[in-house]
């Protein structure tokens, strides 16, 4: 992960910033068709990181909902003047200790450190994507990813 002591992002407007005291816990890309038509793109690419460690000092955000296909709702938070797409799970500043959430890879200020080793929804992906050998790869979402992040973190 980077070197740096202090990460920092933001929307695409400039409204919305936040700063990570911390290193992300890891980096993945997510393959499932929902992700594709959020970014119009084969995939998203975000970063698990330490709620506690996250700060978000400018701007504000607003959800949006959607049932996911196990049934549980996935909250997404964007920045409410451009409604670019920043983090999903709880609240930004809102989380209770211990809690980690997804914050969108591409709002980072710099990405020339990124390289996500964990992809979901692989059977989802787009055919000319080439995953890297080695990588941690999932077909769809582990079925304990709570779990699955607690021996990845251990």
């Amino acid at each position: 992960m980077s070197e740096q002591k202090t990460l920092t992002g933001g929307c695409l407007c400039g409204a919305l910033r936040y700063e990570m005291t911390k290193p992300p816990i890891l980096a993945y890309t997510c393959h499932c068709t929902v992700c594709q038509k959020l970014t119009s793109s084969a995939f998203s690419s975000a970063l698990l990181v330490d709620a506690e460690a996250c700060r978000f000092n400018e701007g504000e955000t607003r959800s949006f909902q959607r049932p996911a296909d196990s049934g549980r709702t996935v909250t997404r938070w964007v920045c409410t003047e451009c409604d670019i797409w920043v983090c999903n799970g709880a609240k930004p500043g809102t989380a209770p200790p211990g809690t980690v959430f997804a914050l969108r890879a591409g709002t980072l200020d710099d990405t020339s450190w990124l390289r996500p080793t964990v992809h979901f929804w692989i059977r989802s992906a787009q055919r000319w994507v080439i995953l890297p050998e080695g990588d941690t790869l999932f077909e769809t979402q582990p079925a304990d990813g709570a779990a699955w992040l607690r021996s990845v973190e251990g």
